[in-house]
């Protein structure tokens, strides 16, 4: 019996530590290989930082289970030439619509559908709104609208 007890109870320390560590993996960020250079505060902070580098905001709002939002993290925001255009003209950033300050988000600005892109200005206002996948080339291009937009 001690045998027993002794077999299950190593069985299910090592349940334990494995589960403690796959969880740990799933919670760490991992290394982005995009060239885009996501903003990593929340999107208050990413207005003041628009404000004070004088740039508009580019949002990424998308889900998780989202097919164009995946093709765009896996090719778009990979790109080397829409990265330096949205690195040099814009505040990036990439929101969950489903965790964190995303359901708020999406309520506020009309996020129904995945991705939705949206270029805002510094006090928070909607210059440009595009939706669905759009490719390094065609988002600058989108990029360039914005900015005409804006002035």
């Amino acid at each position: 019996m001690k045998n027993l007890l002794l077999s299950a109870a190593i069985l299910l320390s090592g349940v334990y530590s494995y589960a403690q560590n796959v969880t740990k993996q799933n919670t760490e960020k991992p290394k982005s290989d995009y060239t885009f250079d996501f903003f990593e505060g929340g999107f208050d902070q990413a207005m003041k930082e628009a404000a004070k580098k004088k740039k508009m905001i580019f949002v990424d709002a998308y889900t998780s289970w989202c097919g164009p939002c995946k093709m765009m993290n896996n090719s778009t925001f990979k790109d080397k030439a829409a990265g330096e255009f949205f690195n040099s003209n814009f505040i990036s950033m990439k929101i969950d619509m489903e965790q964190g300050e995303g359901p708020a988000f999406a309520m506020k600005y009309s996020v129904r559908a995945y991705p939705t892109l949206l270029f805002i200005s510094p006090k928070g206002d909607v210059v440009h709104k595009v939706l669905g996948y759009r490719d390094g080339t065609v988002l600058t291009e989108e990029g360039k609208k914005a900015l005409a937009l804006k002035k």
